[in-house]
């Protein structure tokens, strides 16, 4: 009995929940001391209000799962580059999840700093893989990009304002 290829509509469901399961995760750790800790810390001018950071992160996550699973959805087509551009994914996300926990869980933001410029390079080279794939995937990476690069300099900012 010949197997049913996956819908393009359940890969793009199945990367999006994951997406946002690890937010949620994310959400839970930097929770207490977004409430304890990071009021505690001096912070640029241009800090966003903390209530900006979870709607922010829900649609980049579920951007970045729709462009996941665009890209999935091609594997018969370009099997070399969907499989290197979603290990490049899964790698980004892993290190979008460990910055929450250096920076608000270790409370350490130079580490932070270190590892959102590595998180920012791979956030990169998940983008040119998946624009080589799916059009689409990759400009509904673009806001990703803005965002970290708006955090990286957040995040150093505040490193630099509290050594």
């Amino acid at each position: 009995m010949e197997q049913k290829p996956l819908s393009p509509t359940f890969k793009i469901i199945v990367v999006t929940v994951t997406c946002v399961i690890v937010g949620a995760v994310s959400g839970l750790i930097t929770k207490q001391s977004v409430e304890t800790w990071y009021p505690t810390l001096i912070k640029p001018s241009f800090n966003p209000p903390n209530w900006l950071f979870a709607p922010v992160w829900s649609a980049l996550y579920i951007m970045m799962g729709i462009a996941a699973g665009l890209v999935w959805n091609r594997m018969d087509i370009q099997k070399e580059t969907v499989k290197k551009g979603l290990l490049y994914f899964a790698i980004q996300l892993a290190l979008n999840a460990l910055w929450s926990f250096i920076f608000f869980g270790l409370h350490n933001p130079m580490l932070a700093l270190i590892e959102i410029i590595l998180l920012w390079l791979m956030i990169y080279e998940t983008f040119v893989l998946f624009n080589k794939v799916h059009k689409i995937a990759g400009y509904l990476f673009i806001p990703y990009i803005l965002w970290v690069t708006f955090a990286l300099v957040l995040n150093a900012s505040i490193w630099w304002l509290n050594r």
